[in-house]
């Protein structure tokens, strides 16, 4: 039986360093290693990715780590497949990759997502509906921005925002925590009407907890639209032409803002693991399946992919 190895950021990091991987063949397939980021929506698409490849006979390894470090990690091929590339906002970090030729964008899993700074919406109400607005405002902000994880890419933009004096924030501070710990300072706050601004992103069910609205005129440094984003799977260069099978699964593996956003209830609302809440969201989306899994087959090639899962699930 495969079984699935869950490693530690700081395993990842190790592997990064120790230099480009050796290309590997199409025998090499067997084993699939997968970068993630600890942010529920890219863990639940994560954790269910690596879920179908055990279930199709394939052995994985999910590692969780920073942003950067999930990009070494499959620039060196020390791991094989990222899910988690947010584009616009992430282009200055993953570029150099492209550049050299170490990285294949392999699709998109998500289209119409959304990333920026937020308030909740009696601030929002209050007059705070705009980047420049932040300033004037600042002793009731306390003069403080909260992000989520050392090294990820939102933070590295409101840090730049601060080092140019972008909108008058140059004495500003960022907070860096992680989703949970932003997210548990916001929900704190907004019973007491506290003023917070943070980091916030759709799908993920922060936008159903909390009655929270986005600002504008953020496009110099999150992109228009207020931070409109796509997120892309990602693979070492050359991935999925020496595995096909899972390539087209990869190619295929896409999730809705909507489906997305149910599943992280899922985790958020309901408590369930992200495993868990990504085999809830087949339970009430079954179609997902079929979708996702068109014309793979089983590592060994004998049976379909939908008969193997759903075997699997009792379906």
């Amino acid at each position: 039986m495969h079984q699935r190895i869950i490693t530690t950021a700081a395993c990842v990091a190790a592997l990064s360093l120790a230099g480009t991987a050796v290309a590997q063949d199409s025998d090499q397939c067997q084993s699939v290693g997968l970068a993630n980021v600890n942010w529920t929506g890219v863990t639940i698409k994560s954790e269910m990715m690596g879920y179908l490849l055990d279930t199709l006979g394939y052995e994985t390894e999910l590692t969780t780590a920073s942003v950067p470090i999930a990009f070494q990690s499959v620039a060196d091929g020390q791991r094989d497949i990222f899910l988690g590339l947010w584009l616009p906002t992430q282009q200055s970090m993953v570029a150099p990759y492209f550049e050299r030729g170490e990285l294949d964008q392999v699709a998109a899993n998500l289209e119409g997502a959304k990333y920026t700074l937020a308030v909740p919406a009696y601030v929002h109400e209050a007059g705070v509906q705009d980047f420049a607005d932040l300033q004037d405002h600042a002793d009731a902000f306390e003069g403080r921005i909260y992000g989520i994880e050392a090294g990820n890419d939102g933070n590295a933009l409101i840090e730049a925002m601060i080092d140019d004096n972008a909108f008058g924030l140059g004495d500003w501070e960022l907070m860096e925590s992680s989703e949970a710990g932003m997210l548990t300072q916001v929900q704190r706050s907004v019973p007491r009407e506290e003023w917070v601004v943070f980091l916030g992103w759709a799908p993920h069910p922060m936008n159903i907890n909390i009655d929270m609205r986005y600002l504008t005129g953020g496009d110099e440094y999150f992109g228009p639209d207020q931070g409109g984003a796509t997120v892309y799977t990602v693979a070492t260069a050359g991935y999925t032409d020496r595995c096909p099978n899972v390539g087209r699964l990869l190619d295929q593996y896409a999730f809705s803002v909507e489906e997305q956003s149910l599943a992280g209830g899922h985790v958020i609302n309901d408590g369930m693991e992200p495993l868990e809440a990504a085999q809830a969201l087949i339970a009430e989306e079954p179609a997902l399946l079929e979708r996702w899994l068109d014309g793979v087959t089983t590592a060994d090639g004998t049976t379909p992919a939908i008969e193997a899962v759903q075997a699997d699930l009792g379906r």
